[in-house]
């Protein structure tokens, strides 16, 4: 694609196509506590002893925080900003057409566009955040979609296939070898063809005034851990998104050039009983320099198939390890529980500010810090 020039987070026209291109906003001068999170580059994968080499790597970072970053995944800088751009002109789209492809929130779906505000983060107090996911390109997820997914959508397609079979597959094998499992046992269960919520995200925090941030309590989404199995996070400059440390501090997670920040999220860990770190992360205002800038994202939420129970699966490490005794019954399949998280984020947060949402013996803390 030819190159142009353009002020940061403008777009300009691209001669190729009629979509904009994407510019990031530079990153922040200010000096934050960043989490010191390892790095995979999935370029060693299918080299001779590459696979195990990387399971090595990665094993203490799944077990301690459960965040870490990849690199050299095969996709190109251009391809990714190509979704930055779409996802820019979708959201920019009027409200009333928005809403036309809303999806069935009070069902637990996420299936296509999520108002503005739609989530009270503090008594009284609605969120920033502005969402659009499109699910799997299989018939059982067909939906109405706005123009530019449409113009597009072929572009989305090979994008969001080739994340779930060429990244997220790749991700799951380490994850079986670090538990010692064969290395692709946990590949029938996230089949892209199967029934499961797994989708493409196209995300942005509105910017509020310094006031309005204040009122908040400089937050803009509260600590949570996420519904799945994994979720990839293309790189956005804005610093806000924080991790909670084993130690209970917040850190800043890095913007690092041609990475994906990957986090485990609750069904790993409820497989491993706890060995997999679902870790707790949250969202907050950006420092002064980024905090006029909207915080678009493009993010990719991997889910389990339907169907499959949330019990602790037969693994030598979680067994040598203590991890394999579960401490209750689970008796819950995976699409109820993220199903069940969607729809506990229509309810009011509790005064105390943290709860447990406990769904068929499966339970997970919802914070509200």
């Amino acid at each position: 694609m030819t190159q142009v020039t353009a002020q940061p987070g403008q777009a300009e026209a691209s001669s190729s196509t009629s979509l904009k291109k994407y510019i990031h906003v530079p990153e922040t001068k200010h000096e934050l506590n960043w989490a010191d999170l390892v790095t995979l580059d999935l370029s060693q994968f299918d080299l001779p002893g590459g696979k195990e080499k990387l399971a090595a790597q990665l094993k203490d970072a799944v077990h301690r925080i459960g965040f870490f970053y990849i690199t050299n995944f095969g996709l190109t800088q251009d391809e990714i900003d190509r979704q930055f751009a779409i996802g820019k002109e979708l959201l920019e789209l009027p409200e009333d057409e928005k809403l036309k492809h809303r999806a069935d929130l009070e069902a637990g779906s996420y299936n296509g566009y999520r108002p503005l505000g739609s989530i009270e983060i503090l008594p009284g107090r609605r969120d920033n955040i502005e969402m659009y996911n499109v699910f799997k390109f299989v018939p059982q997820y067909e939906r109405t979609h706005p123009d530019v997914i449409h113009r597009h959508r072929d572009e989305i397609e090979r994008f969001h296939r080739f994340i779930h079979e060429g990244i997220v597959y790749r991700l799951l094998r380490l994850i079986a070898i670090i538990l010692e499992l064969p290395e692709d046992f946990l590949i029938p269960g996230h089949s892209y063809e199967g029934n499961s919520d797994c989708h493409l995200r196209y995300m942005i925090y509105r910017a509020r005034s310094a006031e309005e941030n204040a009122k908040f309590e400089n937050l803009y989404s509260r600590g949570h851990t996420d519904f799945g199995s994994l979720t990839l996070l293309f790189r956005q400059p804005v610093a806000a998104l924080q991790v909670k440390t084993p130690e209970g501090e917040w850190k800043y997670v890095k913007p690092h050039p041609g990475s994906i920040t990957v986090n485990i999220a609750d069904a790993l860990q409820f497989w491993t009983n706890g060995y997999l770190k679902s870790s707790v992360h949250r969202v907050i205002a950006p420092p002064k320099d980024q905090a006029h800038i909207d915080r678009l994202g493009v993010l990719y939420f991997v889910r389990p198939g339907d169907e499959l129970d949330l019990k602790t699966v037969e693994s030598p490490l979680l067994e040598r390890e203590g991890f394999a005794g579960e401490e209750e019954e689970k008796s819950i399949k995976a699409g109820d529980w993220v199903r069940a998280r969607v729809r506990k984020n229509w309810e009011k947060p509790p005064a105390d500010r943290k709860e447990n949402l406990v769904v068929g013996g499966v339970q997970t803390r919802i914070f509200h810090e």
